[in-house]
């Protein structure tokens, strides 16, 4: 039986994902916080899980608010936040430092942002909720090592609405804004995996754990 370690998760979306797949797998996701699903979970440091365990698949969900571009205002050098990005750049190339020695096939999701210029990291591959059926725009960044880059499924290609010719979708204003305002809940709900994304991991990337 293959095992899947997906860090960072508390929302269990992508270890599900993986457990219905037609292979046999054992995934189990992992984080500071308790899954708001049920399931395997281990509750705790994702690096001691990784450590713990022999792993033939990890996906990593790093914590994305001190790393993005769109935090630049809060973040960027000479801000107050940029201490704040270092320590997170640091802990976040350690921890794909950590996966990717303990196992062949890895991703690391997170948006646009600074881990390339400032952690080192391999240029990521990009996807769009859209591509596999999701009625949400979020450019995404999967950074692969022993993976494939996921294809773009057009029959599963989710339409937009159009503004003034330009391309929105569900989780946009008119304008093209995130429809979140601020809460104490945002960054939560944002980092969700979107159903569509985690089912296209599963979908092409199971097959490859024999």
């Amino acid at each position: 039986m293959r095992k899947i370690l997906i860090g960072c998760e508390f929302s269990g979306r992508v270890r599900d994902a993986f457990r219905a797949h037609p292979a046999t797998i054992d995934a189990w996701s992992c984080d500071l916080i308790p899954c708001e699903n049920g399931g395997p979970h281990f509750q705790g440091d994702i690096l001691a899980a990784i450590r713990g365990g022999r792993w033939d698949f990890i996906g990593l969900h790093p914590p994305c608010t001190a790393l993005c571009v769109s935090g630049n205002h809060r973040y960027a050098a000479g801000k107050p936040g940029w201490a704040a990005r270092e320590e997170a750049v640091a802990w976040t190339r350690a921890l794909w430092e950590a996966a990717i020695g303990a196992c062949k096939r890895v991703y690391l999701e997170n948006p646009q942002g600074v881990l390339g210029t400032m952690g080192g990291l391999p240029a990521p591959a990009w996807v769009q909720p859209w591509h596999y059926g999701d009625d949400a725009s979020k450019r995404t960044g999967l950074t692969l090592h022993g993976l494939p880059p996921l294809p773009r499924e057009p029959r599963r290609e989710c339409p937009p609405r159009y503004v003034a010719g330009r391309p929105r979708w569900g989780n946009q204003t008119d304008s093209g804004q995130n429809r979140l305002g601020p809460s104490a809940t945002r960054a939560a709900e944002r980092a969700r995996t979107y159903p569509g994304v985690a089912a296209a991991m599963a979908r092409h990337w199971a097959p490859l754990l024999g």
